[in-house]
């Protein structure tokens, strides 16, 4: 991890077009300001970590979703094909 001191007003700049400035400095926190392309996606880590787990979950719900549709398919093909031998 780079640690770098900062004043309010100041800048870090990442991969030449992420602006990262120290908008001010209370008791309770830092704020800062980010400025970069719209397309990127920026969130603070908890939001991340909510979205991460969120999207594993409906990973999760949707393999379970195709294997369940996949097996019941294969059952009642199964069930057909014995029916079609009585």
């Amino acid at each position: 991890m780079l640690v770098i001191t900062r004043r309010i007003n100041q800048s870090i700049i990442i991969d030449g077009c992420i602006e990262v400035v120290v908008a001010g400095i209370t008791k309770e926190g830092v704020r800062i300001g980010v400025t970069a392309p719209q397309e990127m996606e920026i969130h603070r880590s908890e939001v991340f970590e909510t979205i991460a787990e969120a999207n594993r979950q409906a990973t999760v719900k949707s393999t379970k979703d195709a294997a369940t549709a996949l097996l019941l398919a294969k059952l009642s093909k199964s069930k057909q094909s014995m029916n079609d031998k009585d």
